[in-house]
């Protein structure tokens, strides 16, 4: 039996929710599309979200926890199957891709991304990196062969923490918009309050966490709904659920604010909302910044470190207001239901398209737009 050599590795500890995990679906399908055979290789794919895995990729389970087995494991994988390339993400997973490498002495071309900013999740996520972690993001991405930063801001905090070059560092914008998007912004809600026209819908996507800020956007709806008929929602699931749930309920919203939980399809949420609304404290790039923008729904964000200013091209392409600044956010979303809000230009949006991002990366990983192969090797 005869079983192809892979050309990239992805490898990731788990699947989750998320934007990272988004992104790295979104470049798996644009690898296979280009003609490469991609495995997604997980320490642990026993996930609730392991459906939203492309089936156009091989899933290899290493069946293991923890840094030390991950890394083991990873390297005999390297070994049996010797991938072309491996791409992983800082913080955690890329720590034992690039150890791995250098066990398996797969000569195979690692590259590692960066997808958020890493001093405010040492600040509010203390104990996610313990020491051996921190010195390993010190110095450990310096043996990969490229690192890539998903904005300006967060290269030049990835310079700054492992003393790479700052040259050596390259910048590429998530690539948030896909053509899947307009069909699936076309399809319906199940939610009464955008069964019927209503009060305008402001609109939060993320993981119910620190990071969100979500009191934030609350206070600010608030303040809004003073003088203003509207609602909120604010899809996404976490821990923060019951202090947001008793926020609510102490500010009298109770029947203006709904928390749905986590969504398969939020574009169809964005596209029937008034305005999009990110709140958050720290952001890598932000890709629901993105993503609405896209299906054209009014933006606005605050001016946190360090995607969404990027994003948002220094506020041409929405309202950016400062982080923790709950008139200046409630303003600002009453701007943007009067209209107020600049409308997205598709020539700047085309930064974040698949077809761009996906060359650039193939190019780090030392692979042609497309692939030149058809042959299996044992």
């Amino acid at each position: 039996m005869t079983t192809a050599r892979p050309d990239i590795a992805i490898f990731l500890l788990w699947v989750g929710p998320g934007g990272k995990e988004t992104v790295v679906w979104h470049l798996a399908r644009a690898f296979v599309d280009a003609g490469y055979r991609v495995d997604l290789v997980l320490a642990n794919a026993d996930s609730e979200h392991r459906d939203r895995i492309p089936s156009c990729v091989r899933v290899v389970d290493l069946k293991t926890h923890g840094y030390l087995r991950s890394t083991l494991k990873l390297a005999v994988y390297l070994r049996r199957h010797r991938p072309r390339a491996l791409f992983s993400t800082l913080p955690f997973a890329a720590l034992p891709a690039i150890v791995a490498r250098r066990l398996s002495c797969v000569p195979c071309r690692v590259v590692v991304r960066v997808c958020n900013n890493l001093r405010r999740r040492f600040e509010h996520e203390a104990a996610a990196f313990p020491r051996h972690v921190r010195r390993g993001l010190r110095t450990l991405p310096r043996r990969a062969d490229a690192v890539v930063a998903c904005s300006a801001g967060v290269a030049d905090e990835i310079a700054e923490i492992t003393s790479i070059d700052r040259d050596r560092i390259h910048v590429i914008y998530n690539p948030a918009i896909t053509a899947a998007i307009a069909a699936k912004a076309a399809e319906p809600v199940d939610h009464p309050w955008f069964a019927e026209p209503g009060p305008p819908i402001v609109l939060g996507v993320g993981r119910l966490a620190r990071q969100k800020n979500f009191p934030l956007l609350i206070d600010a709806f608030a303040a809004v709904r003073r003088d203003t008929d509207a609602r909120l929602v604010i899809l996404g699931e976490g821990p923060e659920r019951p202090h947001l749930e008793r926020r609510i309920a102490e500010s009298g919203l109770a029947d203006a604010v709904s928390l749905p939980g986590h969504v398969a399809n939020p574009y169809a949420w964005m596209a029937r909302a008034a305005v999009f609304v990110l709140s958050s404290s720290w952001e890598g790039f932000a890709n629901v910044i993105a993503e609405a923008l896209a299906v054209g729904t009014p933006v606005v964000a605050t001016d946190c470190p360090s995607g969404p200013a990027e994003v948002l091209d220094g506020g041409k392409q929405g309202l950016l207001v400062p982080m923790d600044d709950v008139a200046a956010m409630a303003e600002a979303i009453r701007r943007a239901l009067d209209g107020g809000a600049p409308p997205p230009d598709d020539a700047w949006l085309r930064r974040f398209t698949i077809d761009d991002v996906a060359g650039r990366f193939l190019e780090l990983l030392g692979l042609p737009l497309e692939a030149p192969h058809a042959e299996t090797t044992s």
